[in-house]
């Protein structure tokens, strides 16, 4: 495995650098304030080839590697944690699933106008009581002559309401349990689609996170995505790229706090020294800097394992595992070490401590992470 990234591939984070700095970071304070989603990003985004990322130029998208995505995702999270889960979601939740699982009438329907950017995706598994256990799901799926019957509702959709195409899961046979849930895909304007209550939240505020409601939806016999009673198997896939994905925000909500503290230590004045020059602050900082490097690697690692075809189960729950407890922990510290500035809105460093709490909750808990790689290391 090689510790460095190819010349295109420094270029690639180079030109995301850019980006980022023109269309993302100018908008992260507002959007967190108002809660409005960043449309306006979402087509820049599009425009710049970056819906597709690690998809084949034959489906629409870049022909790059997971790895090029995962950089994507950490420059954009740097800036603003809201923009990069909703490109880690639409890459990884909906158009990954699509591309893996779908037939060659699906991703020329769905999968090509995803990558494009000309539309966005977003992924209905989880339920008011259905989180973790995602076998006990409600919503159902009958089969009448051509069409599928779907009702139910289906909460914490990011993306949910701005996104186009939807991957849903729901109940086909439901004595079977987590073995009868299929998948499907939906489209916003199917009859019985339905958008309920946008969420409030305490972090990525500019992250549409919405309830939807299937009340009798019509979904065509030929959007059943995969094989019926397999779309279990097809979640837990889609997580596994997810998280990865969710890793990789993570690591760009601990760097972006990180250089922002390290610009304030240099800059801030205490009994004539810069901050800087205290050796108790330089102790902390190394800490910081060490784990932000570990992390790096092992977020690395995960799409270095899934571009291969390799299984990457452990490796993803790792990722997020480290990814996410170290982006808590450093954003803590960020706004411990800005003093009183750090608990202001204008010095951003209690954004992203709001942002990210939430790395160790969705797609997987920490606990859940835990329970992932002590099952692999038992096997």
């Amino acid at each position: 495995m090689k510790f460095v990234l190819t010349e295109r591939q420094k270029q690639f984070r180079k030109e995301i650098k850019e980006f980022t700095r023109n269309y993302i970071a100018p908008l992260a304070i507002e959007i967190d304030e108002t809660g409005r989603f960043p449309q306006e990003t979402i087509k820049k985004m599009a425009q710049s080839h970056l819906m597709g990322i690690p998809f084949p130029s034959e489906y629409g998208g870049s022909g790059k590697s997971y790895l090029d995505f995962v950089l994507a995702v950490e420059e954009i999270s740097k800036a603003c944690a809201s923009t990069g889960v909703t490109l880690s979601t639409h890459t990884a939740l909906c158009s990954w699933p699509i591309y893996a699982f779908g037939n060659n009438t699906q991703r020329e329907s769905y999968l090509k106008p995803l990558t494009k950017g000309e539309n966005l995706g977003a992924f209905c598994l989880t339920e008011p009581n259905a989180g973790t256990d995602a076998g006990s799901i409600k919503t159902t799926a009958v089969l009448k002559e051509d069409y599928w019957i779907l009702n139910g509702k289906k909460y914490f959709v990011t993306n949910g309401g701005e996104a186009d195409i939807y991957v849903v899961f729901a109940s086909t046979h439901p004595k079977l349990r987590g073995k009868g849930i299929s998948s499907f895909i939906i489209e916003k304007g199917f009859d019985g689609f339905k958008l309920g209550k946008i969420e409030k939240k305490m972090g990525i505020r500019g992250s549409m996170t919405r309830e939807i409601i299937f009340n009798n939806c019509k979904v065509p016999k030929s959007n059943l995505l995969g094989e019926e009673n397999k779309g279990l198997s097809i979640a837990f896939s889609a997580l596994n790229v997810g998280r990865i994905g969710i890793a990789a925000q993570a690591l760009g909500i601990a760097e972006g706090a990180f250089d922002k503290t390290v610009k304030y230590l240099k800059e801030r004045k205490q009994f004539e020294k810069h901050l800087s020059d205290f050796q108790g602050l330089q102790f902390e900082i190394a800490d910081m800097y060490t784990k932000i490097e570990a992390v790096k690697m092992l977020v690395y690692k995960a799409a270095w394992t899934l571009d291969q075809g390799l299984n990457i189960s452990s490796e993803a729950a790792v990722a997020k595992l480290i990814a996410s407890e170290a982006a808590m922990s450093i954003t803590t510290k960020a706004v411990q070490l800005h003093g009183g500035y750090g608990y202001l809105q204008e010095h951003e460093v209690e954004r992203m401590m709001r942002d990210a709490k939430i790395t160790e909750i969705y797609e997987g808990t920490s606990q859940v992470q835990k329970m992932i790689i002590a099952s692999h290391v038992f096997k």
